[in-house]
């Protein structure tokens, strides 16, 4: 019989895992539906970003041009490499023969960079030949008369060789230049100004040694002249750095350095 107003009415619970659950999973679906449409405009935008950067300026593809290489520069990635081959010749072991270009510019102060920073400037006999080699004519005396008192007997001490690059018995002395990067300015026809930015790695390779080989990092400053045949020294200096931080990495043993040092050999540069 139905019941009045006044008589009490009875509730009745079901049991949690009773009741119905079409509310709940139409509650979790909407959280769903919301991170698959943010990872769908996520993968959107990744792949316009990547399509963008295959592109140039001009609207070409991504092979390297004029375009390529100006937005290179103003991004601070450096200039490219221009592709030309090296030159075919060398002297004392110096390339030599360079386009009458700003890139034959760049690779000739980077392999100038190379030769002065080498071990064979600490000998009398093969510094002359290097300077004779890489320098302008109307500069020679001046540059062999410099690098003559840089590399005095008083230097050659400091790095633990005698006054002819001699290292003492047992050790083998390591002085090397590796450029990393190239910057010009005020190029014209007749003259340039080459940065080459260097690491370096100097000193004596040898269980024995007092002075083991490490690293340093400079900015070598070559002012080259275009003397009908090829870019020769004119002048040059020398600052530190930029120096990176350097890396949490175990130093090689004297044995693995002076193996290094006999095993790999140096190369030759061209932009």
């Amino acid at each position: 019989m139905p019941l009045s107003d006044d008589q009490p009415r009875t509730r009745t619970r079901l049991p949690v895992g009773e009741q119905s659950s079409t509310q709940p999973n139409l509650r979790q679906a909407r959280p769903m539906r919301a991170l698959l449409a943010v990872l769908v405009v996520v993968t959107l935008l990744v792949v316009a970003v990547a399509v963008a950067n295959r592109v140039t300026p001009g609207g070409g593809g991504g092979s390297g041009g004029g375009g390529a290489s100006a937005d290179r520069a103003a991004s601070g990635a450096g200039p490219a490499p221009s592709g030309d081959q090296p030159v075919g010749t060398t002297v004392n072991g110096i390339p030599t023969g360079y386009p009458h270009t700003e890139p034959g510019a760049q690779s000739a102060a980077t392999n100038y960079a190379v030769a002065i920073g080498s071990a064979d400037m600490f000998r009398t006999d093969s510094r002359h030949g290097i300077v004779t080699t890489i320098a302008d004519p109307g500069a020679l005396a001046g540059l062999q008369n410099r690098l003559d008192q840089g590399f005095s007997p008083e230097t050659a001490a400091r790095f633990g060789v005698d006054s002819q690059g001699r290292p003492p018995k047992g050790l083998t002395f390591v002085s090397r230049t590796i450029p990393v990067g190239t910057k010009s300015s005020g190029y014209t026809a007749d003259s340039v100004k080459i940065d080459v930015w260097c690491t370096g790695l100097f000193g004596l390779a040898g269980e024995r040694s007092t002075k083991p080989v490490s690293e340093e990092w400079f900015t070598l400053s070559l002012s080259l002249r275009w003397t009908g045949t090829d870019w020769k020294l004119s002048d040059y200096s020398r600052v530190a750095g930029p120096a990176p931080i350097p890396p949490d990495q175990q130093a090689a043993t004297a044995e693995e350095i002076t193996g290094a040092v006999e095993q790999f050999g140096g190369f030759h540069y061209a932009r």
